[in-house]
């Protein structure tokens, strides 16, 4: 009987174990990792596929590495992170088991054996290194490039803004992206694009005036094109015409002194344009273009991302670089349109897609495509900013399927 109660107990205690790495509520959504910028969506890693099986919801977790340094809870580490062997490369963290006498690490996702490096020699159970701390579940390391490497380029953010939108939502997107420039870091460098009928791409680093690039939304422009009227044309970088060096030209950051021209002229530090941008903003109203009655908006979501991928692929290939496109509306102008301007035409709905009668839809499929396609092979990310109660708006637009 005692051992019937012992073992209904032990069933009784894997129950709630389990039960309690599939829990997803509001204390496992935090994951008690709040204060440190990571959230996650269970309690516990699973440790059974036939745990993973039975779990409803997919498992997920965010970090967000741009965030005040107050609400670490250590100060950013100056020396490289200790890492599991490979292929496993897990990082030391609180949760691995340490030997003290013997020097040695157990990885807890694989589980193999680590020695400790011998800067790590005076480490002891009352001498532990910060990742070890149990507080410490988030650290930050400064990590130096190798000798002689160029400083690496600080993230770049451009905003694409739609301005077919009437005058209270463009404000609304105005005081959200003022909020979004003021939580950037001051080295970041920012660019803007603002679209309608036509592109406008902003060159902040022209400061006694307002000067604008125009690009036409009803005719589809290649990479190069954009860089030819950009005068970005000759970056040697990859998928572009090599750049000859002249001898005596020095290189700024690893690029030619054309390219950095280019990163300064569109892209600048917010601690540079924070001004420009905001009287820019201040500016900034709904398209003029007319607009016919019973007609949508003239809208060139197309040739703004065209322009905004040609832009960052010429001035910071490879970088951290992020597209923010907000969008007020369906793309029914040039490359990529999904529905006519014709307001007696609808918006293709679920339907119209599973019997393939929506007209633009297969245009729209291929050119978006492509655009993904070269962002990726920049390393560039796009994030979209839209809202449709009874569309699926990313279904005509790989780039979400690929930058998720």
């Amino acid at each position: 009987m005692e051992n019937k109660w012992i073992f209904k107990k032990k069933t009784d205690t894997e129950e709630r174990g389990r039960r309690q790495r599939l829990c997803t509520g509001r204390e496992g959504a935090t994951g008690g990792c709040g204060h440190c910028g990571g959230r996650r969506c269970f309690r516990a890693e699973l440790s059974t596929r036939v745990e993973a099986s039975r779990c409803v919801v997919p498992l997920a977790a965010a970090i967000s590495p741009v965030r005040s340094p107050e609400s670490l809870a250590s100060p950013p580490l100056p020396y490289p992170p200790l890492r599991c062997k490979p292929p496993c490369s897990a990082l030391l963290n609180p949760f691995a088991r340490v030997d003290f006498t013997a020097k040695i690490w157990i990885c807890p996702l694989c589980f193999s054996r680590n020695h400790f490096p011998p800067h790590y020699a005076g480490i002891s159970e009352n001498n532990v290194p910060a990742e070890l701390f149990t507080q410490c579940s988030t650290v930050e390391y400064l990590v130096a490039g190798p000798p002689g490497s160029p400083a690496p380029l600080p993230p770049v953010f451009l905003f694409v803004i739609d301005t077919c939108v009437i005058e209270e939502e463009l404000e609304y997107v105005k005081l959200s992206m003022r909020k979004a420039v003021a939580l950037l870091p001051e080295h970041a460098l920012v660019g803007l694009v603002t679209f309608g009928t036509q592109v406008h791409l902003h060159e902040l680093g022209f400061c006694e005036l307002s000067k604008i690039y125009v690009f036409r939304g009803s005719k589809e422009i290649s990479k190069e094109q954009i860089l030819d009227q950009l005068g970005l044309s000759g970056g040697g970088r990859p998928g572009f015409p090599k750049m000859t060096q002249q001898p005596g030209v020095q290189q700024v950051n690893g690029m030619h002194p054309l390219v950095t021209t280019g990163v300064n002229r569109f892209l600048l530090p917010v601690s540079e344009c924070e001004c420009t941008l905001s009287t820019l903003l201040d500016e900034l109203q709904p398209d003029q273009w007319p607009v016919e009655a019973g007609n949508r908006a003239i809208r060139c979501t197309g040739v703004a991302l065209n322009v905004a991928a040609g832009l960052l692929g010429a001035c910071v290939p490879g970088t951290g670089a992020r597209i923010i496109a907000l969008l007020g509306g369906p793309c029914t102008e040039g490359p990529g349109v999904i529905v006519s301007k014709d307001l007696s035409e609808p918006v293709r709905s679920h339907k119209d897609l599973d019997k393939d009668a929506a007209p633009h839809f297969q245009k729209a499929v291929k050119f978006y495509d492509g655009l993904a396609k070269q962002l990726v092979s920049q390393g560039h990310v796009l994030d979209v900013f839209a809202s449709a109660l009874d569309q699926d708006i990313t279904v005509s637009s790989s780039l979400c399927q690929v930058f998720g």
